[in-house]
């Protein structure tokens, strides 16, 4: 199973409406701190972030992933997390 799959399927807790996924591990082989987790982008859309402020939503994605951290899986990950209204009706939430 591939990270992607891992962290989608961590993920659909949340019931996303889009779920989308990067990896950038390549850009940042070798740097001072990386002991071999991966480096990840993921945009997830779903209803569940409504009235929750940008670092609530981004506890609420990181605490549904805190293994892959502890165990050294993920090194990095960038989370935009938004509602539909925000991300269909305003560009770059």
């Amino acid at each position: 199973m591939s990270m992607e799959q891992i962290i989608e399927g961590r993920l659909n807790t949340l019931a996303p409406q889009v779920f989308e996924f990067r990896d950038d591990s390549h850009l940042h082989a070798g740097h001072a701190g990386n002991t071999g987790g991966g480096h990840y982008a993921v945009l997830v859309v779903s209803e569940t972030f409504a009235g929750l402020s940008r670092v609530n939503r981004q506890r609420m994605v990181k605490e549904l992933l805190h293994d892959l951290f502890s165990d050294g899986l993920i090194h990095a990950l960038s989370i935009k997390a938004a509602t539909p209204d925000e991300y269909f009706n305003h560009p770059n939430p």
